[in-house]
């Protein structure tokens, strides 16, 4: 059967047609993106919901893995961890007199040094951002304009892609934990000067770093207290002097770093994570925005006749 157009059509009559009907098909992708942004709207409203500061908050629950190293709770509200009781026993962090673990619990002082997530603060600043940027779309923009709501579109899954992105976790180009742990009078006692604590988020899970560090010595490369005596017992500090230091299993062991001004290796390492139900429900929504937009802008990419930068 053919698929030839009879009567036959003139080459510019032909070029004339498939241009109207080009111009129709953008007039009528423009108006049903209207509606796909009302849609974008709403789940954007649904992510800021779930990273917005609700009393109580989530507590969850810390523990490390197959030991006793690590045991205890947070409580996030918002971008902020507002209470937490962490026990600890380290071999290099002897526990007070009498007590089974060394305890530590997020000071209620006014004065105390908050505790923010900045992975959440960005993302939630990110998602306020996406939300402007469909208010202006729809409501200031000119609705007509093919390059004007591409370029929309296009701010939209960046945003987007970010906003994921600090959910799923950060790599490279931001600080690492010997700059950016917490500061000792964000708990209760204040951390000793050879703890280090460090919270971040990967996966849409908050992950806890706990580091012991130890100056480094320039003739062995061993590590030796930060302070004397670092609360180590006489039984510890025996040991160490007269067998080196008890050996460490982790992957910064042979690292050197600058923690507090001072050039140290890190002692012993725990790092523990729990998920967050509404980090995970944030994330998947996202996700899933970020699908819905790539289409939505691979639609007008092709109707306009136009390449997407990001796919070349």
């Amino acid at each position: 059967m053919s698929t030839l157009a009879w009567p036959p059509i003139a080459s510019h009559d032909l070029t004339r047609e498939l241009e109207a009907t080009n111009a129709r098909e953008l007039a009528w992708l423009l108006v049903s993106l209207q509606d796909t942004l009302a849609s974008l709207k709403a789940g954007l409203e649904e992510c800021a919901a779930l990273l917005a500061p609700q009393e109580p908050g989530s507590t969850l629950v810390l523990s490390s893995l197959r030991s006793e190293s690590l045991k205890g709770y947070i409580t996030r509200v918002g971008t902020r961890i507002v209470k937490g009781d962490i026990q600890l026993r380290l071999p290099s962090l002897p526990p007070p007199k009498g007590q089974p673990a060394y305890r530590l619990s997020v000071s209620a002082l006014p004065t105390a040094p908050t505790i923010v997530l900045e992975q959440l603060k960005t993302a939630r600043t990110l998602i306020n951002a996406c939300l402007d940027v469909v208010d202006a779309t729809r409501w200031t923009g000119d609705a007509g304009n093919a390059d004007f709501i591409s370029s929309q579109i296009r701010l939209l899954h960046e945003n987007i892609q970010e906003a994921k992105g600090a959910l799923k976790g950060w790599t490279d180009g931001h600080n690492t934990w010997s700059g950016d742990s917490l500061e000792p009078t964000t708990f209760d006692p204040p951390l000793p000067a050879n703890l280090s604590l460090h919270l971040s988020i990967s996966e849409a899970a908050i992950v806890l770093h706990v580091r012991t560090v130890g100056s480094t010595d320039a003739h062995t490369g061993t590590n030796t207290p930060l302070s004397a005596p670092s609360g180590l017992s006489f039984r510890e500090r025996f040991t160490t002097a007269f067998t080196g230091g008890k050996p460490v299993f982790h992957d910064e062991a042979h690292q050197a770093f600058t923690f507090r001004g001072q050039e140290v290796r890190v002692r012993d390492k725990v790092r523990v994570e729990s998920a967050d139900p509404s980090l995970m429900a944030a994330m998947a929504k996202l996700g899933a925005l970020e699908r819905n937009v790539a289409l939505s802008r691979r639609a007008l990419h092709v109707v306009m006749g136009t390449e997407d930068e990001d796919e070349t």
